[in-house]
């Protein structure tokens, strides 16, 4: 089991969890991870999000780094996919997002990024981990000319900007109406000045929510995990699509014009129908996790096409994507891959692309929500032993409960029993199309699992 490292890099209470010797710790495992096959100075970049914390945890990164004899660019406030967009871009040897996404402000982290602008894998942090807890970590010691040097380069946030223009200022030009415009939510957080960028330099008229970060109010009742603040700007303001970002910019969700909310397996189908439609969705497929909704798949089916489902995260999304040759895939909670863009989520490349296709096809965006009917879910928890939480597999009176509940379903609802990786529990999710039912058949298969797993 690792130490530092979750299912998203490295996330705690900034300053008594998260504290600047560990992550000096961090930063100088980190660089001599990713950096030890060059043959050069390597050069890193750190972009932040608006943290109270966030330049504490910058400065200790920093030191560092260039203790090790790494340079490295400073982003300062941006959203992590565009860190992986110019990680790739310049050419840098890697790259650091200081970040706890959508957690509240106390909260930070730390996600590293490798050359190619994509997440590290699982075995790369576990190195980093080995070094951290070696005494290896003080022979990375650089001195006289080999001590690395730092330089803010905040202009970058212009390339990121252009990206977008390049690859839709034509198609917005040719499908805007006079009456389009978008809510944008940027929640106080690492979209607050570049999405305004993006959207005054390809035209699009906006009004915007959550911009003025104070260092506590990222992710403070707003952005992407509180949508009831956009919905009700969208509808009073008569607006044609809000979006919202989180905290670091990598997710996006959206609310349609009658403020109904259009979550990632949404964005996944109208996305996926707009590229089918132009040739451009790789093997006609969609990737997504085993927590996507049953009416994606149903979406799929309908529309001849295929939904590969991996393990819950972006990082196995896009592990399978890169596996395969897709080029599109995602999560509910927002998180939307473009492989042919960004290898990596992309909030305002996400937008973009709903954007463009409400365009293309000149229908609203609750006309494309309704191509995906979404079946009601239910989540309980049953509390286990802990060294048992996988033993329901084993089970047979479990096993058969399952089973017989899935037949009944006869393909209008499903199952799912994931175990928690960090806590005694058992996660039991089902789908149907009633929610009163589904809440008692969950129960009921939680009651079983606990009183047999105790």
């Amino acid at each position: 089991m690792r130490k530092y490292f979750g299912t998203d890099g490295i996330r705690r209470i900034a300053n008594t969890e998260l504290t600047p010797s560990l992550v000096y710790k961090v930063a100088k495992a980190g660089a001599y991870v990713l950096s030890k096959h060059t043959d050069h100075v390597p050069t890193i970049l750190i972009g932040r999000d608006t943290r109270i914390s966030g330049t504490l945890i910058e400065s200790a990164m920093v030191a560092g780094f260039l203790s090790f004899g790494a340079n490295v660019k400073l982003l300062g406030v941006i959203p992590t996919p565009a860190v992986a967009y110019l990680t790739r871009k310049l050419k840098a040897d890697a790259s650091v997002v200081i970040s706890a996404s959508h957690n509240t402000y106390e909260f930070n982290g730390i996600k590293f990024f490798s050359n190619k602008g994509m997440k590290i894998p699982d075995t790369l942090e576990e190195e980093i981990e080995e070094i951290m807890d070696s005494g290896k970590i003080d022979d990375l010691t650089a001195v006289n000319d080999k001590i690395g040097v730092s330089e803010y380069a905040l202009e970058l946030m212009d390339e990121y900007v252009y990206f977008f223009r390049k690859h839709f200022e034509e198609v917005i030009e040719e499908n805007l109406t006079k009456d389009f415009i978008v809510g944008l939510d940027t929640a106080n957080g690492a979209t607050s000045v570049v999405a305004e960028k993006v959207f005054r330099a390809l035209g699009i008229p906006y009004k915007i929510i959550n911009n003025k970060p104070d260092g506590i109010n990222i992710n403070q009742n707003c952005g992407s995990t509180h949508l009831e603040g956009l919905k009700k700007f969208v509808v009073e303001n008569h607006l044609s699509l809000g979006v919202a970002y989180d905290g670091d910019g990598d997710r996006c969700l959206a609310i349609d014009e009658k403020g109904n909310e259009i979550d990632g397996d949404r964005l996944l189908a109208i996305i996926s129908s707009n590229l089918k439609e132009k040739g451009q969705l790789k093997k006609d497929t969609i990737v997504a996790t085993v927590m996507s909704n049953l009416g994606l798949n149903k979406y799929a089916k309908e529309n001849s096409l295929a939904l590969l489902q991996t393990k819950v995260g972006d990082r196995y999304v896009l592990e399978e994507m890169l596996k395969q040759d897709f080029n599109l895939g995602g999560e509910q909670s927002g998180h939307v891959i473009l492989l042919d863009y960004n290898p990596t989520g992309d909030g305002i490349l996400t937008s973009l692309m709903l954007i463009k296709a409400m365009l293309e096809s000149k229908k609203q965006a609750s006309e494309l929500g309704d191509m995906v009917r979404l079946y009601p879910q239910v989540l309980v928890n049953a509390k286990v032993s802990n060294d048992k939480k996988y033993d329901y597999e084993r089970d047979k009176e479990i096993k058969e409960a399952i089973e017989n509940l899935e037949k009944e379903f006869a393909g209008n609802g499903r199952v799912l029993i994931r175990p928690s990786g960090t806590e005694p529990l058992v996660r039991v999710m089902i789908e149907g199309e009633d929610q009163t039912d589904i809440s008692k058949k969950a129960q009921e298969i939680a009651n079983l699992i606990e009183q047999k797993l105790v």
